[in-house]
């Protein structure tokens, strides 16, 4: 049996027309509504005729153990064929259904059966906690206790604070965000249903907004919000590459028949995009990682090499997320994602290479103006062996971080670092991640020879130094959303689309306006003019609703004087005095070491398209 577990706000269906296996059933069962319920989309195959009995009675212990952890309120079983290729007898997928109800109703659990064999309409929202959503496969084969084993390996979490692991119900948080993200974390979080406050800004910055005729999930960039992308994208690329990273360029998408490939791709779980070309099984790529690992394969690598890294932006990568959980820019189905492999030879390597990309990490979240909450995670063995270098790790971090050890190892890591901004509801937005692989080496054949000659497989870090770049765009504008409630929301200056907008009071200032717009451009600022006829009054607060960093306005004074001009500055509110050369030196000293592009539109706001 396959089964989805999605933990939501509410459940609606209504069914629509029945199929030729459908049960009967009366109207009230026709449609319903459900809150906080724990909805188990099921799909019933032909292994679990083996022994209907015990594939009940594993399933009931699985539901219920989810349904204890994020404490829901109701309990909805829904068929669900689409979950399976490989579909059990009608006759006795109801049965397996009706008793899964009635053994979760003996145990006074408030549960609900969904119709068999009926066409429905159906709406859920995802609550988007990390057990929110699970996928299991639920054996035919009779078992002792599952609950008390899955009890047993559950995750312990601390916080982690100048090397001391500090119970975190007892715990005196001064970090609202820490606070908020360890209830995520918990699945102690509650999901107000509101959209999150970067959608409107995105639509309103005229940056990017979905696109109706694609899947859900994949947006249309606007030159705005393209620029944005891009200067991110130059960003981590310089950050990689100054670290002595190479660049590569893999495909998107990769032949499942490939047992490396498949393996890897089972880890990850069912989000994954996936076609057919002729007789090959393929899917889309969810990260960089098959191709990285395939140029690696093919490389000769001695020690003399390592720790050596290859870097890529893979535009795009994909996730067959569910739909009810794709929003904005945090999270999509298609996206890009800056991703850093770095081969190192040993453990000690390893550790010496993560505590540089944790610092890396760090300067990101400086570098954007981002705050970022830390969750450390680790096995067991690796804390214990590796405790003092935990320590260290964490103490990089400057403020206590959330530890979660794992009792088991259950992935192809063994530690893991992951960096979270929050959003303005309070709710994670996952950006930098560092892990230490030490499966992939040797599943897809990557060696290097030691100073004796012998072959070893490497261990590998995954990192991505800032999180995909829509991410960060959603990190960026949750900020502003929640800058709004004490200060002037605003992009950092070497992002702003605009830095300078020059607006002349009337048509005989534009010539003039034009002439500084000029020399601006060329110190390599985006500037623009607002030669519209509209008044003074309304240019400013259209440069202030598109967050431009500073405005000059150019009249008869202005013209007069020559030199000195009057300044609108975004970040204090204040009108300044200065000289354009003065102004240029202070957003080059603001913009010093950042890249950049160039202005991606008009210079004339008359000529632009309204998007």
């Amino acid at each position: 049996m396959r089964i989805l577990l999605i933990h939501s706000d509410h459940l609606k269906y209504q069914t629509k027309s029945k199929t030729r296996i459908a049960e009967e059933i009366g109207e009230e069962k026709k449609k319903g509504q459900f809150e906080n319920a724990l909805v188990v989309f099921t799909a019933v195959e032909k292994e679990d005729e083996k022994n209907p009995t015990a594939v009940v009675d594993n399933a009931v212990k699985e539901i219920m153990d989810v349904a204890g952890k994020v404490k829901a309120e109701n309990i909805v079983i829904y068929p669900y064929a689409h979950l399976s290729s490989s579909l059990g007898a009608p006759d006795i997928a109801k049965d397996i259904l009706a008793n899964m109800e009635s053994a979760l109703l003996s145990r006074d659990l408030p549960v609900s059966r969904v119709p068999f064999g009926w066409y429905k309409a159906f709406e859920v929202s995802c609550k988007g906690h990390p057990l929110s959503e699970l996928s299991r496969s639920i054996s035919s084969e009779a078992t002792e206790d599952v609950k008390e084993e899955s009890e047993e390996e559950e995750s312990q979490f601390y916080i982690l604070n100048k090397g001391k692991l500090l119970d975190i119900e007892d715990y005196t948080y001064q970090s609202e965000d820490l606070e908020k993200l360890v209830d995520y974390e918990l699945g102690r979080g509650e999901s107000t249903g509101e959209e999150p406050p970067h959608v409107k800004l995105m639509r309103e910055k005229k940056l990017a907004d979905y696109e109706p005729s694609a899947d859900v999930g994949h947006l249309r960039w606007y030159p705005k919000g393209r620029l944005i992308r891009d200067l991110l994208s130059d960003y981590v690329y310089t950050l990689v590459t100054d670290r002595g990273a190479m660049p590569v360029e893999t495909p998107i998408m990769y032949d499942l028949a490939d047992e490396a490939i498949r393996v890897h791709a089972e880890k990850f779980g069912e989000r994954q995009y996936r076609m057919t070309s002729g007789k090959k099984d393929l899917m889309l790529r969810f990260a960089a990682c098959f191709g990285a690992f395939r140029i690696l394969a093919d490389s000769f690598l001695t020690w003399k090499n390592l720790p050596v890294g290859i870097y890529e932006l893979s535009t795009y990568s994909f996730r067959l997320e569910k739909k009810g959980e794709v929003v904005g820019l945090k999270r999509l189905r298609g996206f890009t994602m800056p991703d850093l492999h770095t081969v190192c030879s040993d453990v000690e390597q390893s550790l010496q290479e993560f505590e540089s990309q944790i610092e890396m990490c760090k300067g990101t979240g400086e570098d954007l103006d981002v705050n970022y909450e830390v969750i450390f995670r680790a096995t067991a063995d690796f804390m214990e062996e590796n405790r003092e270098w935990i320590n260290q790790a964490a103490a990089r971090i400057g403020k206590p971080v959330l530890m979660e050890i794992l009792p088991k190892r259950k992935h192809y890591w063994i530690c893991k670092m992951d960096f979270a901004a929050l959003d303005a509801l309070g709710r994670p937005i996952e950006n930098p991640t560092i892990q230490i692989d030490v499966e992939s080496g040797e599943r897809f054949g990557i060696t290097y020879i030691d100073s004796e000659e012998k072959e070893h497989h490497p261990y590998i870090l995954h990192c991505s130094p800032t999180g995909s770049i829509e991410r960060v765009i959603c990190s960026l504008l949750e900020k502003s959303a929640l800058d709004m409630k004490d200060k002037v929301p605003m992009l950092p200056v070497w992002l702003a689309p605009t830095q300078i907008r020059v607006i002349p009071i009337a048509e005989r200032h534009n010539e003039y306006a034009h002439k500084l717009a000029q020399q601006i451009e060329d110190a390599r600022i985006r500037v623009d003019v607002d030669d519209r006829p509209e008044t003074v009054g309304k240019k400013i607060r259209n440069a202030g609703g598109e967050w431009v960093s500073y405005v000059i306005v150019i009249g008869d004074r202005e013209m007069e004087a020559g030199s000195e001009l009057t300044v609108n500055v975004r970040e204090t509110g204040q009108k300044v005095s200065m000289g354009l050369q003065e102004l240029i030196e202070v957003i080059q000293l603001e913009t010093k070491g950042m890249p950049f592009r160039p202005l991606p539109l008009p210079v004339d706001l008359s000529r632009r398209v309204n998007f």
